[in-house]
């Protein structure tokens, strides 16, 4: 396993133009370079977070390819990939690499769930097809897939899936991985408000959206709780940070991320329909939230 992951992975939006209806690239640009500046340790774009689901073809392409050159080699761009076949699934990867993503982060098709048998199947071709790391996603809310511990770290025998992603919530499950079969898959935290708890049990990076509102904190837990061992000072910095994680689970996430980034005055568009803009009194409540975090803009000049 050359590439070594770690730390906080920013999971990115798909910034878009005003009306929705296209990829606003320079957006990308000025978000990767402020996350960056943050101190992040990797982004992840295309993925829940990057509405990969609203994405036409191309687009879905081209998103990874502006990230890739946004990032220029400055932290690694982990591609998310989500088909509802197999030979979708292969063609993006193929693409991922091809363009310059360190790692693709895949989730298994969805709608019709998998058995565990035909993951093995379908993330064995993805495998085979590709040079780079595989991160596997597990989020059986969207998915229907629920695999326990065991099964979870199996899929590290298949070449490649050196990584997990897990936003399944069992934080009893996470522990285990963590905790007894770290040599068999590395687990990541995709949970946000297991965020620390999974940190402190010894996870080795965490796939978060709020690091992409705020880098700077979210790249100072990290410092505070993993580099420095300081967990008072480190549970200090995650309440506030807490709050706003789940916030961001009691509502449409997508439609929370960019009313967050919108208050703060970094806008990347709105939400692709059918998800629709977060509702005003819950903008209210988010601003509440951001503002004790010190990042909410200030207010227009009339």
């Amino acid at each position: 396993m050359s590439l070594q992951l770690t730390g906080i992975l920013a999971a990115v939006t798909t910034p878009f133009t005003a009306d929705g209806s296209a990829l606003d690239e320079a957006t990308v640009h000025s978000q990767v370079d402020r996350l960056v500046a943050g101190g992040l340790h990797g982004l992840v774009p295309t993925g829940t977070t990057g509405e990969f689901t609203s994405l036409t073809p191309a687009e879905y392409r081209r998103v990874i390819e502006v990230y890739v050159e946004a990032a220029a080699g400055r932290v690694p761009v982990i591609a998310g990939i989500g088909s509802l076949t197999t030979a979708g699934a292969i063609e993006l990867a193929q693409h991922a690499e091809k363009v310059g993503a360190a790692a693709v982060m895949v989730v298994p098709p969805f709608y019709d769930p998998l058995s565990f048998d035909a993951v093995k199947v379908f993330l064995t071709a993805v495998s085979d097809a590709i040079t780079i790391p595989i991160m596997y996603y597990n989020v059986p809310g969207a998915t229907g897939v629920k695999l326990g511990a065991a099964e979870l770290a199996e899929l590290g025998g298949i070449p490649r899936v050196d990584y997990l992603k897990d936003t399944s919530g069992d934080a009893v499950a996470f522990a285990e991985l963590v905790a007894v079969r770290g040599d068999e898959i590395k687990a990541f935290n995709g949970w946000d408000t297991l965020t620390l708890a999974a940190i402190a049990s010894g996870a080795e990076a965490s796939v978060w959206g709020v690091a992409g509102i705020v880098p700077e904190q979210a790249a100072e837990l990290w410092r505070v709780a993993v580099d420095e061992k300081d967990i008072d000072r480190a549970r200090e910095l995650w309440r506030p940070l807490w709050a706003l994680s789940d916030f961001l689970e009691s509502v449409n996430y997508v439609a929370g991320i960019k009313a967050a980034l919108e208050l703060i005055g970094h806008p990347a568009g709105p939400p692709r329909a059918p998800i629709q803009p977060l509702p005003a009194a819950e903008r209210e409540r988010l601003a509440s939230i951001l503002d004790r975090l010190g990042v909410l803009a200030a207010p227009a000049a009339a």
